[in-house]
């Protein structure tokens, strides 16, 4: 199992609209084949710092994930809404596993 942490620079005067774009993910990202952890948004210290957070069963599985996010017509609405109102300033994608336990607990 890995975790994708999606790092987001947002802009800062525009926090509603990344609270919106997160809201939109919530059913899109299960449906097509992760497990989402959530999407956090700032709250103290850095005012345009924000996360999506879930889990998926490997790369290849992200992979296949991708594809259907993309024909999704949530997701594509979504894509669609970031892009015309422009609030997300930067997305970096990093996996991540497990370290604390054994592979396959």
């Amino acid at each position: 199992m890995l975790t994708c942490v999606i790092r987001y620079r947002i802009d800062p005067a525009r926090p509603e609209l990344f609270a919106r774009y997160a809201r939109g993910w919530a059913e899109a990202i299960p449906r097509c084949g992760a497990d989402l952890v959530g999407y956090f948004a700032p709250h103290e210290g850095s005012s345009t710092l924000a996360f999506g957070i879930y889990h998926i069963e490997s790369l290849a599985a992200y992979e296949a994930y991708r594809a259907k996010l993309a024909m999704d017509p949530a997701g594509r609405e979504n894509y669609a809404f970031a892009q015309a109102e422009r609030f997300l300033l930067s997305e970096e994608r990093t996996f991540v596993k497990r370290a604390d336990r054994e592979q396959g607990q």
